[in-house]
């Protein structure tokens, strides 16, 4: 056995410790060998060649010229940190100084903030983020808002259905619905026809037609809670139309359980022609009281865009007798125009139809476009006017105050 150690020995000592310091190998890799890897390592050192002693001099550059970079790094780190307080100090003075600042500053907000190339850039950048800040904390208080809201509603609404379960309250409601669909089936036999006209689905966008059938829906719920309502028929309604659909969106199933007439005929094939009056804003003819024996046409249209003249046009076109709404008689118009939306119409002639008293039913007109009911003769009230709006745009004062002045001579002097 010691022999054959001897042999393996003396192999390693010619083979393998030559090549691994010719190749720079590590000599720890052979443990057996341990004084004779280091004995030929220092030999080997001893024999180096200048140049590799130089090699070693710039290995030692290069270590002190990183611990001098990590030293940079270290002195940059709280120069940065210096400057970022300096910047909040300075940001702290201006808020002092009344100036709208945020309250909440992120460190990339200010590192932005120092790179502005002048102060006017900064003033902007600053006023920019107090804007934004005050953007979310309104947008915080909507939602708060709204959240506080849908619980209140939410509480009502629970208060509100805890009430309506009473089997007193469903009783009552049962019989009201039955007592409205009575009347609304006798309209149909002995009521006063009224008609909505369908006829102008071309007219309108799909958003207006929309706005169109939820106006109808709402006058025929009024029409049917009323005392003595009419018997609505809705004519030109065709099959498949965008009409047809919002109605089906809109009353679902209940539909083709509504006690009205729906045709796809005009009126003029139903209806004698010398008793329907179409109702237009247009028409020169004023309507004076309300017939019992007359139809009145609706025209069912809602342009937001105010197309005059096209149910008036269409009326003529058939032959019909039209009339309008008397308005500047009773009203002392301000603004907008004199188109009323298809509910308050129908307001306006059950009110007629049941009192007949203009100013109980010109009362549904929006209050926003009158400014009150005439007691005087219209001509002195739109005099007066007259001169209130250029007394208040400043055109023609003086002319203005010449005219008061003749007209009123005890109460305005010229001075």
């Amino acid at each position: 056995m010691q022999s054959a150690n001897m042999l393996l020995r003396k192999i390693v000592r010619s083979s393998v410790l030559p090549f691994a310091a010719q190749h720079g190998m590590k000599m720890d890799l052979f443990p057996c060998s341990r004084t004779l890897s280091l004995s030929f390592c220092l030999k080997q050192d001893k024999s180096r060649e200048p140049s590799e002693k130089l090699d070693l001099d710039e290995w030692k550059k290069v270590m002190k010229s990183g611990l001098q970079e990590e030293v940079s790094e270290m002195v940059s780190e709280p120069k940065e940190l210096s400057s970022l307080a300096a910047a909040r100090e300075t940001l702290e003075m201006w808020r002092l100084a009344g100036r709208a600042v945020p309250e909440n500053i992120s460190e990339e907000q200010l590192k932005t903030f120092m790179e502005c190339p002048s102060k006017s850039a900064k003033k902007k950048y600053i006023k920019y983020l107090h804007l934004k800040e005050l953007h979310k904390k309104n947008d915080k208080r909507k939602m708060d808002e709204k959240r506080e809201r849908r619980l209140e509603a939410r509480d009502q609404a629970s208060k509100t259905d805890e009430t309506k379960k009473s089997p007193v309250l469903c009783m009552w409601s049962s019989i009201m619905d039955k007592a409205y669909n009575w009347r609304a089936a006798q309209s149909m036999v002995f009521g006063q026809p009224l008609v909505f006209d369908m006829s102008y689905e071309n007219e309108m966008s799909v958003r207006e037609v929309t706005n169109t059938v939820r106006q109808i829906v709402m006058s025929e719920s009024c029409n049917r809670r009323s005392v003595d309502p009419f018997h609505i028929h809705f004519c030109n309604l065709k099959d498949d139309s965008l009409y047809h659909r919002e109605f089906t969106k809109q009353y679902g199933e209940a539909w083709g359980k509504l006690l009205i007439t729906v045709t796809d005929q005009c009126y003029t094939e139903i209806f004698p022609k010398d008793k329907l009056i179409y109702l237009t804003a247009d028409s020169p003819k004023v309507m004076k009281t309300f017939d019992h024996d007359k139809i009145y046409i609706v025209g069912s249209m809602v342009d937001k865009s105010i197309k005059t003249g096209v149910s008036l046009a269409r009326a003529k076109r058939l032959g019909l007798e039209t009339a309008a709404l008397p308005l500047d008689k009773y009203l002392l118009w301000s603004t907008g125009a004199k188109n009323l939306t298809l509910d308050q119409m129908m307001h306006i002639l059950l009110t007629l139809k049941d009192t007949a008293d203009w100013k109980k039913a010109l009362e549904f007109v929006p209050k926003r476009k009158y400014c009150g009911f005439v007691n005087k003769p219209v001509k002195e009230l739109k005099k007066t006017l007259d001169l209130i709006n250029t007394l208040k745009f400043r055109k023609g004062r003086e002319e203005v105050q010449k005219q008061f002045a003749k007209s009123y001579p005890k109460k305005y002097k010229i001075k």
